[in-house]
């Protein structure tokens, strides 16, 4: 049955976003909606135009035989300036603050309209690098990850600090924490992780690097390599960190526990990604 214009570009659209980052043919389109190519072509250019004017992400269509149409998902950059203000807004609030100088995030990133939106900031600082896996470490950065590799259209794999009989055999690599210079162990599944790949780490909070420094050298155990470090954020820290070369969205600048003030600036996310 012939589908009408403004229920193909409903669906259409749709069933691009839901798989990012994938070529779908125009023969998949016209056999799908029973319309010719020429129509179809017509219907992606206005998905195209929109995505474009509403900073939702670009729109690539190939021509050819083998072509067709990729989404690929961005942000602009109102909208993500915009989102990390919220953010240093809502991580300044005296209640994040925990006995021992820690910052609260668990509900932040529980959250599903934030983690949509972190996902989104940090996909689009990768919209042109190749990356086949997102790492993180067990257990807060798993939700960013997963939202990460869901606009990426990548699996993403869990460091642990203990095995799991669950995850067969292992690769452990020991590592220094950053912050209380003892040594650690982590481990990944060797199922997990395939060899050569092109790895994203992220996590959701940063101090002295160590963890981070640890899964990078995990990568390297599986002779893959490191594609960008980007953390939701980072602490100060007065000693040298582990690692340089890293993003954040936010950075938590000074903890007063007497009268329970946070100071929290945006990161070096906008500047590494916008002012360039």
């Amino acid at each position: 049955m012939k589908t009408r214009r403004s229920d193909r570009l409903i669906d259409m659209t749709n069933y691009l976003m839901e798989r990012p980052h994938t070529l779908i043919s125009l023969t998949f389109f016209a056999d799908r909606y029973e319309s010719a190519k020429s129509s179809i072509s017509e219907d992606l250019a206005i998905v195209k135009r929109t995505f474009k004017n509403r900073g939702i992400g670009i729109l690539e269509t190939i021509p050819g035989a083998a072509g067709g149409a990729r989404f690929i998902p961005s942000i602009d950059e109102g909208e993500a300036r915009e989102f990390i203000s919220d953010m240093v807004v809502e991580m300044s609030a005296k209640t994040r603050l925990l006995p021992g100088g820690y910052v609260y995030l668990s509900d932040l990133l529980g959250r599903p309209d934030v983690l949509r939106q972190v996902g989104r900031v940090i996909a689009r600082q990768y919209i042109d690098k190749q990356i086949d896996a997102v790492m993180t470490v067990a257990t807060k950065g798993v939700p960013i990850a997963q939202s990460v590799s869901e606009y990426l259209n990548v699996p993403f794999v869990i460091v642990r600090r203990d095995s799991k009989i669950t995850e067969g055999a292992t690769v452990s690599v020991n590592y220094v924490s950053g912050s209380s210079e003892r040594i650690e162990k982590m481990e990944l599944s060797k199922r997990s992780l395939k060899q050569g790949s092109h790895v994203l780490v992220v996590d959701d909070f940063m101090k002295g690097g160590g963890t981070v420094n640890g899964m990078k050298s995990m990568i390297e155990e599986f002779d893959s390599e490191l594609v960008g470090i980007t953390v939701f954020a980072e602490g100060s820290f007065a000693g040298q960190r582990m690692v340089e070369d890293y993003t954040s969205l936010l950075r938590v600048n000074q903890i007063n526990s007497e009268d329970k003030t946070i100071q929290v600036d945006p990161g070096n996310y906008l500047e590494k990604v916008f002012d360039n």
